[in-house]
């Protein structure tokens, strides 16, 4: 029998195809899928040109944009039972936590903690990580122009900080998937694996799913 959620967010570092893994599973669930809007955000290219001058308005462009998200997550989808989402909300704060200064941070802290608080909370996450060099291989291949700037080094950093993140996440059942040497885009073999131990098998905890390439 399938688990039932409402809400399932997906969730990893640039590049790790948290997407494609959204947009996968809501195709096989008939569910509503709810995208990051990262390219409305008019800061974020010069951000990756210039980290520390454009931190602050690229943070905040992207905070207003998943908070006015999150408000329509609380309208029942007439047309769908389940939301699947490549992004959650508090996520919002690595990357804040990351690129801001200190004066920044507080600023940004005052108006965060206040949208969390009222932010819909998803049934299950789904965390997928990878290697750098995984990374970087699906970053230069989809051959975004502003995500040619993205160094190595920040995307070590920002690794770091979601494995220290979702190390501590403990709000919703986490579902954790290292997708280093798997492809659930081309593979369905992997694909059905994720989908069942997602939906037909217990979760309790952190879980983590392993797949031996094939």
């Amino acid at each position: 029998m399938e688990n039932e959620f409402d809400f399932i967010a997906v969730e990893g570092v640039i590049g790790v195809g948290k997407t494609s893994l959204a947009k996968l599973l809501t195709e096989r669930h008939n569910a509503r899928l709810m995208l990051e809007q990262f390219e409305e955000n008019p800061f974020l290219p010069k951000f990756y040109e210039d980290r520390d001058r454009y931190a602050f308005p690229t943070q905040m462009a992207f905070l207003a944009s998943r908070f006015k998200q999150q408000q329509n997550l609380t309208s029942k989808d007439l047309f769908h039972d389940l939301t699947i989402s490549d992004y959650l909300f508090e996520k919002d704060r690595i990357f804040a936590r990351l690129n801001l200064n200190e004066d920044e941070l507080s600023l940004y802290d005052s108006i965060y903690h206040v949208m969390t608080g009222i932010s819909a909370q998803p049934d299950l996450v789904i965390y997928l990580q990878a290697s750098v060099d995984r990374l970087m291989e699906n970053i230069r291949e989809r051959d975004r122009d502003y995500e040619r700037q993205i160094t190595r080094e920040y995307l070590q950093e920002l690794s770091d900080a979601y494995n220290h993140f979702f190390y501590h996440y403990n709000k919703s059942p986490l579902i954790i998937i290292n997708t280093s040497d798997i492809d659930f885009v081309s593979n369905e073999k992997h694909l059905d694996y994720i989908d069942e131990q997602i939906f037909d098998q217990p979760i309790r905890g952190n879980t983590h799913i392993h797949i031996v390439p094939s």
